[in-house]
C-alpha cells in the first residue's frame, strides 16, 4: 500500500499530534450530540452523509482519530456508550405470522368443516349435541394446531439463532499504535479498521488508504454482483454510488485499504435500509413447496368430494330415498371427506422436521442458513472442492529452500550456515528474507506478540502466513539476516496484492537513510507462481549472492525443482526481485500500477520456497464415504497441477493410475448431444473409473462437446491452476448436465463465485467472509467430516417424510373415506362417524407418525444413489400404488370386515346392512330404532378401533425400506426408536378413553366394545406387517424384479 496513496496528517507516530486532533474534534463532538440519535427518516439520514466530501485530513480531525495510532483506550471506552455494533433485525409482524398459523396449512379446511358444521347445527338441522361436539372439536383442532406450528416456528428460530451466534465477526483495527483483531460489534467511530481481500465491511468508512486494485462487491445493497473499485476521493456526492466509502455488509474482494469509522449498527446504510424494509420476507424451502404443493393436490380432492357428496344428498338420495338423510346429517357426514383427506400429520412432522435436523447440525457445529440447504445436500450428485484450507489443513509450513546452485530444509539452514567456513556463501539468504518478509500482506495481532511465533494469531491468507512465520523465526546474524533490522530499514511505498489471476504479489520499498553507497535505494519486490514468473525473470541469484544471467539449463532445473516438490504436494513460490527507479511523488495510485506493470521484465529470481500443507485427517475417510454414496468429488483449484494431483491422490479423489489430459478428451468419440437431453450425460454404472486432470487454460478452451465427454464420462477430476470466473464455469456446466446437483466447498474470495453458482456452498469457518457469506452452509470447526453427516440428514429428512406420507395414508385418506363411500353409495349407515375421523387424524394418527421423524438412518441410505432433484419426488405413483393397492387395500376391508362381522353376529347379515338407505329405521329386521342406534354406535368404534390398531403393522412395515424388522426393530439395536412404542401406547389409551370415557359416550356416541374386538385388529397389523416383510424378502433375493421395480 503507498503512502502516495494516502494523506497523513503527520509524520510522526507520536501522541502530540493525536492531542492537538482530539483537542479540535471535541468541539466538534459535542456539536454532534445531540443530532446522534437517528432521524425519523432512514431515508433523509443517508441523504445527509457526508464524510466522503471530506478530505482525508479532516476525516481524521472531524473523529478525532490518527493515521498510525488510531484511537486511544479512553477514547474508546467514550464511545462505546453509543452502543454496540450491531443491525438490529426488521420487527416482526407478529399478526401476519397469527394468521399462518391460524389458516395455515390443512387449517383451512378445518375451518371450512366447522363453519358448515356450525351450520348444521343451526339453523340447518335441529340442534344436536353431537353436532356440538364436533364442532368443539374442530376448533380445538385448529387452536392446537395453530399453537404448535407456533411452537415449532419459535424453537426453530431459537435453535438457528443459537448455531448463528456460534460464527464470531472479526475486524482488525489500529488503537494506540498497535493493529489489534477484535469483534465486529466492538468497533466506534473513530476507528481505523484494516481491511483485506475476502474481509466483510464491519462498519460504515471513509476509506483514507488504499491499494491501487482495491475492488469492493456490493451486491447486497445494490443487488449487481460487478466489482466497484475503490477510491481515497469522492466520485459521487451521493453517500450510496461514491467509491471512497465502505459500507456495512459489502466485501473486500480484491486489494487492501484502511477505513476512519463513520457510523456503527442502526446508524450504517445498511441499518438504516433495514428499518426502511421491514419484516424479511418468508421463502418456503423445497420440502415444504414439495409438501405444499402435495396440500394443495389433497386439498382440492378433499373439496371436490365432499361437494360430490352434498350433490349426491341433493340431487339423488334426498328425493329417491327421503328420510335417509337430512340435511344436518348429510353435512356433518360429508365433512368426513374433507377430514378423510387430510393427513394432518404431515405438516407437523415438516415443522419438526426444522427442529430436529437443526438440533443434530448445531451439535457438529454446522451452521445452515436454511433448511433447504440440507434437504439439497441430500440430492447432491457432485461434490467440487477448494484444495487450500478444504481438502488440507491451510496451516502451511515452509519446509523447502532453493537456489539455483543449493537447496535446504528449513531445519538445517542455521547448522549449514554455522558449520560454512565462510558464512558469505549463503549471502543469498538475506535477498530472501527481504522479499519473504516485505513482500507479504499478512500482519501479526499486535496482542499475542508476546507468545512463541508459531502459536501468534495472524491476520492474511495461508500462503502470506507461512511466509511470514518463516521471515520471523529466520535469524543468521552472521549474514545480518534480522527482522527489527530489516523493518527498519526499509518503508513500503506500494503494493499490488495477490490476486487468482495474476498469481503474483508486488511490493515497492525504499531503504531509510542508508549511509551505504552504491547500494539500491528503491527494490520492486515480487513473490508468485513459478510457471507465472519464469517468463519473466532474466537473471538468477546464485547462493553466494552473486547475479548470473538465466540460461535454459537453469531454467530446466528450477523446472524439475518445482516438478518434484509439487509432485509431493507442496506448493512452490519463486522469489524475484527488481532495483528501479524511486516513485515520483504525487502519482495516482492506477499510474503507480501501470509503471509497475511495464517493469515486470528482467527479474532477478532469488529463489524457490516449497511450502508443505498436509490434508486434513478427516478428510479421506470422509470422501471415501462420500464416494460410496454415489456422489463424484472433484478438486478445483488454482495450485499447481502436480501439487494438486498429489494432494487428490492423498485424499482419495483420484484412485487410477492412468489419469487422461486435455488430448484425451478431444480424442474421445461421442456423438454430439441436443440441450434437451442434457440429463442424460453422466457416467453409467457399468462404466470404469477414469481420471482426468485439467488447468484453467485446457478449461478455457473446452468446447460444449468437450464438456459432454467431461461430465459424462470421468468420475475422478482435478481442475488445476483455474480462476474465479473459470470455477464458476465449471460448476454451472457440470450443472446443466445429467441432472447434477452441484455442491461447492471453498474459503477463499476465488471460491465466492462458485459457491454462489453452486446448489450448495459449502465454507469454512476459518475461511474467508466473502466466502462465508455466499456459502450456505459453514462448517464452523472445518470439519469436512460434516459433510457426509449432512448429506446424511439430507436423505433422512427426505426419507422420513415420505414414510410419514406412506403411514398417514392408507388409514386417514384410504380407510376413513371409504366409510364415507359406503354410506353415500351404497346406501349403509355410516362405518366410521365425523367426529371418530376428526379424532383419528388429529390424535391417533399425529402421534404414531410423529416418531418416524425420530428415525435414524437406515443402514443402505449412504450406499443409495442420489436423489434425483427433478424426478424423484416426495409423492409418485409408487407411493400411491402401495397407499392404495398395497397397505390401504389390506386395512380398510380388514376394518369393513369387523363392522360387518360384529352386525352379523346380531342377526344382520350383509345384504341387511347394504343398500337400505331410508328403510334403516324402527322395526327394521324386527329391532327398534334404540338397538339399530346401538348397534350402529359400536359398530362404529369397532371400526375406529380396527383402523388404529391395525396402522400398527403400516407403521413397523414403513420403518424400513427394504431390511427386515428382525435387523433394525425399535427396541434395540442401531435403529431403536422407543417413541414407536410411545406411540403405539398412545394410540391406544386414545382410543380407550374415546370408548370407555362417560362424557364422550354421552356427547359423541361412543360405546365399549367386546373383547375379541380389540385382540383380532393385532392379528391384522402382524398380517400387514408380514405381507410387507414377504414383499421386501423379494426386492432383496431379486432386486430387479416386477415386484422391486414397484418398490417405493
Amino acid at each position: 500500500m503507498a503512502d502516495t496513496t494516502s494523506s497523513e496528517p503527520g509524520s510522526g507516530k507520536g501522541y502530540g499530534i493525536q492531542i492537538a486532533y482530539r483537542t479540535l474534534s471535541g468541539r466538534v463532538e459535542e456539536k454532534q450530540t445531540p443530532s446522534a440519535k437517528s432521524p425519523p427518516d432512514p431515508a433523509d439520514a443517508i441523504a445527509s452523509i457526508d464524510a466522503h466530501l471530506l478530505s482525508v485530513d479532516e476525516v481524521y480531525t472531524r473523529y478525532s482519530s490518527h493515521p498510525t495510532v488510531g484511537l486511544e483506550l479512553a477514547a474508546v471506552r467514550r464511545r462505546e456508550r453509543d452502543g454496540k455494533n450491531i443491525i438490529s433485525p426488521p420487527p416482526t409482524v407478529y399478526w401476519k405470522k397469527t394468521l399462518n398459523y391460524i389458516f395455515g396449512g390443512f387449517n383451512f379446511l378445518m375451518w371450512i368443516a366447522f363453519i358448515l358444521t356450525i351450520l348444521s347445527y343451526q339453523p340447518l338441522g335441529p340442534p344436536t349435541a353431537f353436532v356440538l361436539g364436533v364442532a368443539v372439536l374442530l376448533i380445538l383442532v385448529i387452536i392446537v394446531s395453530a399453537g404448535f406450528y407456533a411452537l415449532v416456528d419459535w424453537n426453530a428460530s431459537r435453535i438457528m439463532k443459537s448455531i448463528k451466534s456460534l460464527i464470531a465477526h472479526e475486524a482488525a483495527v489500529i488503537r494506540d499504535g498497535n493493529q489489534q483483531i477484535i469483534e465486529s460489534a466492538d468497533i466506534v467511530v473513530g476507528d481505523i479498521a484494516v481491511l483485506n481481500a475476502g474481509d466483510r465491511v464491519p462498519a460504515d468508512m471513509r476509506v483514507v488508504q488504499a491499494s491501487s486494485d482495491l475492488r469492493f462487491d456490493r451486491s447486497l445493497l445494490t443487488g449487481e454482483s460487478d466489482m466497484i473499485p475503490g477510491a481515497i476521493d469522492a466520485t459521487s456526492d451521493n453517500a450510496l454510488e461514491t467509491r471512497n466509502l465502505a459500507l456495512t455488509s459489502t466485501f473486500v474482494v480484491q486489494g487492501t485499504c484502511h477505513g476512519v469509522v463513520f457510523a456503527t449498527g442502526d446508524r450504517t446504510v445498511m441499518g438504516r435500509l433495514v428499518k426502511m424494509s421491514g419484516e424479511t420476507k418468508f421463502k418456503l424451502t423445497t420440502i415444504q413447496r414439495e409438501v405444499w404443493f402435495f396440500t394443495k393436490i389433497i386439498s382440492c380432492l378433499a373439496l371436490f368430494f365432499f361437494c360430490l357428496s352434498l350433490l349426491l344428498y341433493g340431487v339423488w338420495l334426498r328425493t329417491s330415498y327421503p328420510g335417509f338423510d337430512t340435511p344436518s346429517s348429510a353435512i356433518v357426514n360429508a365433512i368426513g371427506c374433507l377430514t378423510a383427506f387430510v393427513p394432518q400429520g404431515l405438516p407437523i412432522c415438516v415443522a419438526l422436521s426444522l427442529t430436529v435436523v437443526a438440533r443434530r447440525m448445531a451439535k457438529r457445529q454446522v451452521l445452515v442458513k436454511n433448511l433447504a440447504t440440507i434437504e439439497t445436500l441430500g440430492c447432491m450428485s457432485v461434490l467440487c472442492s477448494d484444495k487450500t484450507g478444504t481438502l488440507t489443513a491451510g496451516k502451511m509450513m515452509v519446509e523447502n529452500i532453493a537456489f539455483l546452485d543449493d537447496v535446504f530444509s528449513v531445519e538445517e539452514i542455521n547448522d549449514r550456515v554455522t558449520k560454512a567456513s565462510d558464512p558469505a556463501v549463503f549471502s543469498a539468504f538475506k535477498a530472501l528474507h527481504q522479499i519473504a518478509r516485505l513482500c507479504n500482506g499478512a500482519k501479526f495481532d499486535a496482542t499475542t506478540a508476546h507468545l512463541p511465533v508459531q502459536d501468534r494469531t495472524i491476520k492474511g491468507d495461508p500462503t502470506d502466513t507461512a511466509l511470514l512465520r518463516f521471515s520471523e523465526s529466520l535469524s543468521i546474524p552472521e549474514l545480518g539476516v534480522d527482522v527489527s533490522t530489516l523493518e527498519q530499514g526499509y518503508q513500503k511505498k506500494f503494493e499490488i496484492p495477490f490476486n487468482s489471476r495474476n498469481k503474483w504479489m508486488l511490493s515497492v520499498v525504499n531503504t531509510v537513510k542508508t549511509a551505504e553507497k552504491n547500494v539500491e535505494s528503491t527494490w520492486m519486490l515480487v513473490k508468485g507462481a513459478p510457471d507465472v514468473l519464469f517468463p519473466s525473470c532474466g537473471s538468477v541469484l546464485q547462493s553466494d549472492g552473486t547475479v548470473v544471467p538465466l540460461t535454459n539449463r537453469a531454467r530446466q532445473t528450477f523446472a524439475t525443482l518445482q516438478e518434484d516438490w509439487s509432485s509431493r504436494g507442496q506448493r512452490v513460490l519463486v522469489l524475484c526481485r527488481k532495483p528501479i527507479q524511486e516513485i515520483k511523488g504525487g502519482l495516482p495510485p492506477n499510474d503507480i500500477e501501470d509503471l509497475m506493470y511495464s517493469e515486470m521484465c528482467d527479474l532477478t529470481l532469488v529463489g524457490l520456497i516449497g511450502i508443505c500443507d498436509p490434508p486434513r485427517p478427516d478428510v479421506s475417510p470422509s470422501i471415501s464415504i462420500i464416494r460410496r454414496a454415489g456422489v463424484r468429488v472433484f478438486m478445483v483449484t488454482g495450485d499447481f497441477k502436480l501439487t494438486a494431483l498429489a494432494i487428490a491422490r492423498q485424499v482419495g479423489i483420484i484412485t487410477q493410475h492412468v489419469v487422461d489430459t486435455i488430448q484425451d478428451v478431444r480424442a474421445a468419440a461421442s456423438e454430439k448431444v441436443s440441450p434437451k437431453d442434457y440429463y442424460l450425460i453422466k457416467p453409467s454404472d457399468d462404466d470404469p473409473i477414469r481420471s482426468l486432470v485439467l488447468t484453467g487454460e485446457d478449461v478455457a478452451s473446452l468446447t460444449s462437446f468437450d464438456w459432454n465427454v467431461v461430465v459424462g464420462t470421468y468420475t475422478e477430476i482435478v481442475f488445476a491452476r483455474t480462476t474465479p470466473d473459470q470455477k464458476m464455469r465449471i460448476v454451472e456446466e457440470i450443472k446443466l448436465r445429467g441432472d447434477n446437483t452441484v455442491a461447492v466447498t471453498g474459503d477463499g474470495v476465488n471460491d465466492a463465485p462458485a459457491l454462489k453458482a453452486a446448489d450448495i456452498g459449502v465454507a469454512m469457518g476459518s475461511g474467508s467472509d466473502v466466502a462465508k457469506e455466499a456459502a450456505a452452509l459453514i462448517l464452523l470447526k472445518n470439519d469436512f467430516a460434516s459433510i457426509p453427516v449432512a448429506i446424511q440428514m439430507g436423505r433422512l429428512v427426505f426419507d422420513n417424510l415420505k414414510k410419514v406420507t406412506l403411514y398417514l395414508m392408507p388409514a386417514g385418506s384410504y380407510s376413513e373415506f371409504m366409510a364415507v363411500l359406503a354410506n353415500v353409495l351404497l346406501g349403509m349407515q355410516i362405518p366410521m362417524n365425523s367426529y371418530q375421523q376428526v379424532c383419528y387424524c388429529i390424535t391417533n394418527d399425529v402421534i404414531m407418525s410423529i416418531s418416524l421423524m425420530y428415525e435414524k438412518p437406515e443402514s443402505d441410505l449412504m450406499l443409495r444413489k442420489p436423489r434425483n432433484a427433478r424426478t424423484d419426488r416426495l409423492t409418485d405413483w409408487r407411493l400411491f400404488f402401495h397407499v392404495y393397492l398395497f397397505y390401504g387395500l389390506m386395512l380398510w376391508p380388514c376394518a369393513m370386515a369387523m363392522w360387518f362381522l360384529y352386525l352379523n353376529q346380531h342377526g344382520l347379515s350383509f345384504y341387511n346392512v347394504i343398500l337400505t338407505f331410508n328403510q334403516w329405521g324402527d322395526g327394521w329386521q324386527g329391532y327398534g330404532i334404540d338397538q339399530l342406534t346401538e348397534f350402529v354406535d359400536v359398530g362404529q368404534c369397532i371400526y375406529y378401533v380396527t383402523v388404529a390398531i391395525g396402522q400398527y403393522g403400516t407403521l413397523l412395515a414403513v420403518r424400513n425400506r427394504r431390511v427386515s424388522i428382525l435387523q433394525s426393530n425399535p427396541l434395540w439395536g442401531p435403529r431403536r426408536n422407543l417413541l414407536v412404542l410411545v406411540g403405539m401406547t398412545g394410540t391406544v389409551l386414545i382410543c380407550i378413553v374415546n370408548l370407555y370415557g362417560a362424557g364422550f359416550q354421552q356427547v359423541f356416541g361412543t360405546r365399549p366394545i367386546p373383547g375379541m374386538y380389540w385382540g383380532l385388529p393385532f392379528t391384522f397389523a402382524l398380517g400387514i406387517l408380514l405381507m410387507d416383510e414377504s414383499r421386501k424378502a423379494i426386492v432383496r433375493k431379486y432386486p430387479k424384479s416386477f415386484i422391486a421395480w414397484l418398490a417405493w
